[in-house]
């Protein structure tokens, strides 16, 4: 498979993930772009980088880029997803993808028009364990889905600057862990859900800081998601089937899965993957996509979660 030339755009924590997942596969990033040519010209060193870029536009105008990542606040992703596009650059950015479902269609359909592959980095649908579930749900070992239950609960400093609780960031709860409550729910829902209800509780600073979902769909399936941002909760899911339930913590990157089967309370232990690659699987599936093959990036499902936080925000 040909190896194609990506162009970071920010240098913050995922960013960093993102050039060690690059090295870990005997590659470096082609390029990288930042808010400042300093700290681009850090990064690019730090990580062999060739060519650290003065301004974003020239990720775009680089006739030798392919691949466009974007790692930086959510409330920047929709432009430069469309910049990157109007170039011919095919789009990994990281979650959540764009702010509601009206960015990610214009986004969509510019992608489309110019055969280009546009994806969400969402661990969940690349990390083999999910694959393997995937595998047993089809073969019906597991019989239907009836429930699945979400926890993701983390204690952020209560500073209303920085950007888990700042408006102009783009904070919350939702855009911030929720879409990875909601990719979960729906990698194991047969369709997306129809039947939406929520209850929030807000920041000072007027972000959601605390979320519950109820969620359900045609085929009769359910699931609650429980979200906060101010208290520490277990990264846990659990779906649960006709013949059993699989439970798994560390859901966003996750390696191991129990599952408990209903007729004799048997367990057994599935280990799948590592969550130390998580981001070297997001690379392969991309240019896996890129290069012609299968198309396992899943877009379609992240239509579906961005559906799904549109219509709670307006509720809200």
């Amino acid at each position: 498979m040909k190896k194609h030339n990506w162009a970071a755009i920010g240098c913050g924590a995922i960013a960093r993930q993102f050039a060690q997942a690059m090295r870990a596969e005997g590659r470096t990033l082609y390029a990288v772009a930042g808010r400042t040519h300093e700290k681009t010209a850090a990064f690019a060193e730090e990580y062999g980088i060739p060519h650290a870029y003065e301004s974003i536009s020239q990720v775009f105008t680089d006739e030798n880029v392919d691949i466009v990542y974007i790692a930086t606040p959510h409330n920047t992703h929709s432009a430069y997803i469309d910049e990157a596009l109007r170039h011919g650059k095919h789009v990994l950015c990281e979650k959540a993808i764009t702010l509601d479902i009206g960015e990610l269609s214009r986004a969509q359909a510019l992608a489309q028009e110019r055969g280009l592959i546009l994806a969400e980095a969402m661990t969940i649908y690349h990390m083999p364990l999910y694959k393997r579930l995937r595998e047993l749900m089809e073969s019906g070992a597991l019989g239907k889905l009836r429930m699945v239950q979400m926890n993701f609960g983390s204690f952020k400093e209560y500073d209303m600057t920085n950007r888990f609780f700042n408006p102009a960031l783009a904070g919350g709860a939702l855009w911030d862990i929720g879409v990875y409550a909601l990719s979960f729910i729906r990698w194991f829902m047969s369709c997306c859900p129809d039947q939406i209800a929520s209850q929030v509780r807000y920041a000072p600073s007027g972000v959601d800081e605390q979320v519950g979902i109820l969620l359900a769909n045609k085929a009769g399936e359910m699931a609650t998601a429980a979200l906060t941002l101010h208290a520490k909760q277990p990264k846990r899911g659990v779906a649960a089937f006709e013949k059993g339930y699989v439970e798994i913590e560390e859901y966003p990157r996750a390696e191991k899965a129990v599952i408990v089967y209903t007729e004799d309370g048997r367990r057994e232990l599935l280990e799948c993957g590592s969550a130390a690659d998580a981001l070297r699987y997001e690379i392969r599936d991309m240019e896996q996509a890129v290069a012609g093959g299968p198309d396992e990036m899943y877009l379609d499902y992240t239509r579906d979660v961005s559906r799904m936080m549109t219509e709670i925000r307006k509720k809200w």
